[in-house]
């Protein structure tokens, strides 16, 4: 276990923004999360967990108290369950699944950060979460003191969001375990209209795995949403906002103000969320309020490649970053009577 002083934490993000922590332990056993948590506790030492930093808005004061960087790793494969260490890096055991034969979530490839934090977040994108395949999440319980196994339907999964997101301060993820399936070499049925149109099939097909991963990669690179050092749009934390859920009376309120603001003839993205909901498009609404790729003239600015990431150009600070979100938030409530909600983590800081 390293233990560190007054440690940098911008680094360890995907933002490359915040001030230091007081202290930064990095562990690299399930032993030494338990024992470096437990610490913390026992001494009402503030926790700050850290996975592959993706997923995180730290502000420029640094974090007092204990920062905790979840190093572990553990990749086994018993057939078609897989379990994962919180440590291993996402997208690398994406592509030993799809090397493997395994179908589930070659469509997740690419997704920066840490295996561990997949549950917290029910990561997705392209037409698969991660609460599909998860079968069992393996955690430290901070109120019981003791490591549990939570069911798939213990975890509570709803979109961007679970029992772990509801309750931060309770578990620490120490392992995931998934249900994959073999189909012989090909993907699971492809869900997003955008994959199997590029992939140059139809929604419900399955194609080769690695086809569909590659797809996916190309796909999220030309969005920005692949990191890249030299690429200052992959200098964020990917989508910044979630995609709103609204009721009916709020879609039906929100419709009349696209009639109103761009003509009757514009539709907004909908799509089905359960009885009585339809979620949007996060991105639809920034580029339909006026902020559109690339917005913004300070070192924090909106992506050239995707209106739904904020970035980092290289000399920003947390409130930089801030105050643009702000803008972007204000200007859509403005524009349709929607208020965004942030994605990513924030730590000493808020919208």
């Amino acid at each position: 276990m390293q233990v560190l002083h007054d440690a940098p934490l911008a680094p360890l993000t995907t933002f490359r923004l915040g001030g230091p922590a007081d202290r930064l332990v990095t562990a690299t056993t399930d032993a030494e999360v338990i024992d470096a948590v437990r610490e913390a506790d026992a001494t009402g030492t503030p926790l700050l967990v850290i996975g592959g930093g993706s997923n995180l808005v730290i502000g420029d004061k640094g974090f007092t108290g204990t920062a905790l960087r979840i190093a572990t790793t553990g990749f086994e494969l018993t057939g078609t369950t897989l379990e994962l260490a919180a440590g291993e890096v996402w997208t690398d055991a994406v592509a030993r699944t799809v090397d493997a034969g395994l179908a589930g979530i070659e469509c997740l490839a690419g997704i920066p950060g840490s295996a561990g934090a997949t549950p917290i977040q029910n990561v997705g994108a392209y037409g698969q979460e991660v609460s599909s395949t998860i079968t069992e999440v393996i955690a430290y319980d901070r109120r019981a003191h003791e490591t549990v196994t939570l069911t798939n339907a213990d975890c509570a999964f709803t979109y961007r969001h679970s029992r772990f997101k509801a309750d931060p301060d309770r578990y620490v993820v120490l392992r995931v375990r998934f249900a994959l399936e073999d189909a012989g070499g090909l993907s699971a049925p492809l869900k997003y209209a955008e994959t199997a149109r590029a992939l140059g099939v139809a929604p419900g097909d399955r194609v080769p795995l690695d086809e569909a991963r590659e797809t996916v990669l190309k796909l999220r690179a030309g969005k920005g949403m692949v990191l890249d050092p030299e690429d200052h749009d992959t200098w964020s934390a990917g989508s910044f906002f979630t995609n709103p859920i609204l009721t009916d009376a709020q879609f039906a309120a929100f419709h009349a103000r696209v009639r109103e603001r761009l003509g009757d003839g514009v539709e907004p993205p909908a799509y089905p969320a359960g009885p009585g909901h339809t979620k949007t498009s996060a991105a639809w609404l920034i580029d339909k309020a006026g902020f559109t790729k690339g917005y913004g003239t300070g070192p924090a600015r909106i992506s050239t490649k995707h209106t739904l990431a904020l970035t980092n150009r290289g000399e920003a600070t947390t409130e930089d970053l801030l105050a643009l979100a702000r803008e972007v938030v204000a200007g859509v409530r403005e524009a349709f009577g929607i208020t965004l909600v942030n994605e990513p983590v924030t730590v000493g800081v808020s919208l």
